[in-house]
């Protein structure tokens, strides 16, 4: 078999989606924690700091473009299997599985991606086209030039409580996505067995829950005067 026929089989396929979901998970565990410098009670600046640190570095710059094309590649595939799953499922069941079927978040992956998608766009509007491309406020501390991000987050979420609750709903689509999508990684790339299957399921619904409650109470604090 050719390379390029294993990649585009339903196997490849699914090792391209738990390989670049994978590298995703990490750069929400990245994200995560550099966004939760907006808790630090000091203005902003170390927030700014942090996320000046990661604009400059030549590294996180270069893994910026290697997150795009795995994003791309990871939406791509996951369409892709969408389809042939629905292609496969021409016929339903003649015994309606009901609850006894997978549930509901397993079977409605292609949907939680496309909500995850539009929260993405969203998301990249509000502040990757503001950072990079038209320009944010700036200001001096010690002689070092900062994009005032944080000024644009206390912007974009003060008093603005339709943009909030869309971003609540987009973190909950991630938290439902990663339910299913975190454990079948493992499960795909052939890393989960009897004796770390239980470590492997708690790690995915604590990662699951933590990640996404954290990154919803970011919009919510800045609503409610928390920082």
């Amino acid at each position: 078999m050719k390379w390029s026929d294993f990649f585009t089989s339903s196997v490849g396929k699914k090792l391209i989606m738990s390989l670049s979901g994978l590298f995703l998970v990490a750069f929400l565990v990245v994200h995560v924690g550099l966004n939760a410098c907006i808790w630090a009670m000091d203005g902003g600046l170390m927030f700014n700091k942090a996320a000046h640190f990661m604009g400059q570095n030549v590294v996180p710059r270069v893994l910026e473009i290697g997150l795009f094309a795995f994003f791309l590649l990871h939406i791509i595939q996951g369409l892709a299997l969408e389809f042939q799953n629905r292609a496969k499922r021409k016929k339903g069941y003649q015994v309606k599985m009901g609850s006894k079927g997978s549930a509901w978040y397993k079977k409605s992956m292609g949907l939680l991606g496309t909500l995850i998608l539009l929260f993405l766009i969203m998301h990249i509007a509000h502040f990757w086209v503001p950072s990079r491309i038209t320009g944010l406020e700036e200001y001096t501390d010690n002689g070092i030039l900062y994009h005032d991000l944080f000024g644009r987050m206390r912007d974009v979420f003060t008093d603005n409580i339709p943009v909030v609750i869309l971003y609540v709903l987009g973190c909950i689509s991630l938290a439902w996505h990663l339910l299913h999508g975190f454990q079948s990684a493992f499960r795909t790339l052939g890393l989960s067995n009897h004796k770390y299957i239980r470590l492997i399921n708690a790690t995915g619904v604590g990662f699951s829950i933590i990640v996404p409650l954290a990154f919803a109470m970011m919009p919510v604090s800045f609503y409610l005067g928390w920082v």
